[in-house]
C-alpha cells in the first residue's frame, strides 16, 4: 500500500498544455508522479457509460486510483418530496458511474444548513442515507462505498462527529475528511500538529485503526470568514492554512496509507505535488 496524491478535477495547466478530455488525465498525472484523481460530478452526473469505462481503463493502465465527487444537489436532510426524488437520482447516478469507472468511492455533502434542531437534522439525514443505501443494494450498487464529507461552515451539518456518526451505518460508509473545511469551520483551528493528531485520534476511536489507515482526505488552503469557508486558495497564496506539513508528520508517524485529494483553486495537481513533497521529506526524516 502507498500514500496516493492527486487532484480534484483538472488543473488549469492541464488545459493550457492543450488537453481537452478527462480521458487524458491518468496519463498526464502519471507523468507528474501523481496516483489519484477525483472525477467531479458536482454540477450533476453527465458522463456517459462508454466514457466512464474508458476513463477507468486509462486509470488502471496508469496506476491512478479514481474517486468521484457527487453532485452538490444531494440534500439528504430535505423534507421536500421533489428534492428527495432528485437527491435519490443524483445519489444513484453517482454510484452507477463509480461502478462503470471502477472508482474507489463516491464523496458527497451530507446536507445543507443544520438549522436550530441540529440533532433532529442529523437523525433525518442518517435515516435518509440508510434508505438510499437500501435502494442502492436493491439496484445492485450496494458494494459501492460512499463518503460523507466534513463541511466548511459551522452552520452546515457535517462536522467531524456528525460525519463519523453517519459512518456507523456500515462498512460501505466511510468519512471524507476535508482538513481545509475543518480548519475554516473552526476559524483557523488547525494550527499545529497536535490539532491534526486530535482529528485523527477521533477518527480512530470511532471507526478503528483500519479506517484511519486508509482514510480519504481532501486538503487545500482555505480562505474563511467568521461564518466559515469562503473559497479555496493555493499554496502560492500566502497566509492561508492549514499547513500540510503538520498532517504529513502524522501520516508518517501513524504509518497511514491515505488517498489525499487536493482541491486548490486551479492548481490542484501542482499543489498535490507540493503536499507529496512534504510527505516524502517527513518520511525521509524518520529514516535518518
Amino acid at each position: 500500500m502507498q500514500v496516493r496524491f492527486g487532484p480534484a478535477g483538472n488543473s488549469d495547466s492541464f488545459y493550457q498544455a492543450g488537453f481537452k478530455s478527462s480521458l487524458d488525465m491518468p496519463r498526464w498525472l502519471e507523468g507528474l508522479g501523481l496516483t489519484a484523481y477525483e472525477y467531479q460530478c458536482v454540477r450533476g452526473v453527465h458522463i456517459k457509460e462508454a466514457t466512464a469505462r474508458k476513463l477507468g481503463e486509462q486509470a488502471r493502465k496508469h496506476n491512478v486510483r479514481l474517486s468521484i465527487h457527487g453532485p452538490y444537489y444531494i440534500s439528504l436532510g430535505t423534507t421536500d418530496p421533489g428534492i428527495k426524488e432528485k437527491t435519490q437520482k443524483h445519489f444513484l447516478d453517482s454510484l452507477r458511474v463509480a461502478r462503470w469507472m471502477g472508482a474507489r468511492l463516491v464523496v458527497f455533502h451530507p446536507g445543507g444548513s443544520a438549522g436550530k434542531d441540529r440533532a433532529g437534522a442529523l437523525k433525518r439525514i442518517k435515516e435518509r442515507l440508510k434508505e438510499l443505501l437500501g435502494v442502492a443494494e436493491s439496484e445492485g450498487l450496494g458494494d459501492i462505498t460512499v463518503a460523507p464529507e466534513t463541511m466548511g461552515k459551522a452552520s452546515q451539518l457535517g462536522n467531524l462527529d456528525e460525519v463519523l456518526e453517519l459512518c456507523s451505518l456500515g462498512d460501505k460508509v466511510v468519512p471524507a475528511i476535508d482538513f481545509g473545511h475543518l480548519h475554516a469551520a473552526g476559524a483557523g483551528v488547525l494550527k499545529g500538529e497536535e490539532h491534526f493528531a486530535a482529528v485523527l485520534d477521533r477518527v480512530e476511536a470511532v471507526l478503528g485503526a483500519a479506517s484511519l489507515r486508509n482514510l480519504h482526505i481532501h486538503f487545500s488552503p482555505v480562505e474563511f470568514t467568521g461564518a466559515g469557508e469562503r473559497r479555496h486558495r493555493t499554496t502560492l497564496d500566502e497566509g492561508y492554512g492549514p499547513d500540510f506539513a503538520h498532517l504529513a508528520g502524522q501520516i508518517v508517524k501513524r504509518q497511514m496509507t491515505p488517498t489525499i485529494i487536493c482541491e486548490s483553486s486551479g492548481r490542484q495537481a501542482e499543489d498535490a505535488l507540493v503536499f507529496k513533497g512534504f510527505y516524502e521529506r517527513a518520511a525521509a526524516d524518520t529514516c535518518k
